[in-house]
Order: C-alpha cells, then sequence, then structure tokens
C-alpha cells in the first residue's frame, strides 16, 4: 500500500524566508521545525516555523513532484499559493492533523 503526502511551505515570523518541504507526516514534521529538532538545518538557522501553507496527495511521490514544482517557482507565485489557502498568513499548526 502506498502512503499519502504532504507538502508544505513554512515562513518565520516576519514572512519574509520560504521554506518548502514535503512528508508523510505533517504534523509531526512541523513540530521538528518548530522545535528546531534538527539545530543546524535550513528552517532552524532562519527560525522557519510558522506553517501557512499545505496541501495533501494520495502518494508521497506526487507530494514530492509538486514541492519540485513549487521550489522551482518564484516568490510571487508561492506567495499567490500561500494567499488563496490562508490571506492572512496565519500559523495553520493547530488546524493540521497527521494525514
Amino acid at each position: 500500500m502506498k502512503k499519502g503526502g504532504c507538502v508544505y511551505i513554512i515562513t518565520n515570523q516576519y514572512n519574509k524566508i520560504l521554506f518548502t518541504g514535503s512528508t508523510t507526516l505533517l504534523r509531526a514534521r512541523i513540530w521538528e521545525h518548530k522545535s528546531k529538532a534538527f539545530p543546524n538545518s535550513f528552517s532552524a538557522k532562519y527560525n522557519c516555523n510558522k506553517l501557512v501553507w499545505y496541501e495533501v496527495f494520495p502518494t508521497i511521490m506526487e507530494a514530492i513532484e509538486k514541492e519540485k514544482q513549487i521550489k522551482a517557482s518564484n516568490r510571487k507565485n508561492k506567495k499567490l499559493l500561500i494567499e488563496k489557502l490562508n490571506p492572512e498568513w496565519k500559523d495553520l499548526f493547530d488546524f493540521v492533523q497527521d494525514l
């Protein structure tokens, strides 16, 4: 059985830095960002711990493909993607359940 996946975008408190990632366990992965479980990582270095966008996919491979598309995109397109779901750039962590 194939496991589903999520692609997500996190930012810092000023919404200046955007980090895109993919995972099979969204809530657990965002918690790792929030707690700086990997202190030498990009997200820890730039204090990216606010979940502002995510999308769920039937397989992790589909999520990874979407992640690649987003990473290849420019900031303007990422901002449009975020604001379509979350116009106020609120932290969505409390609304996410592990999928």
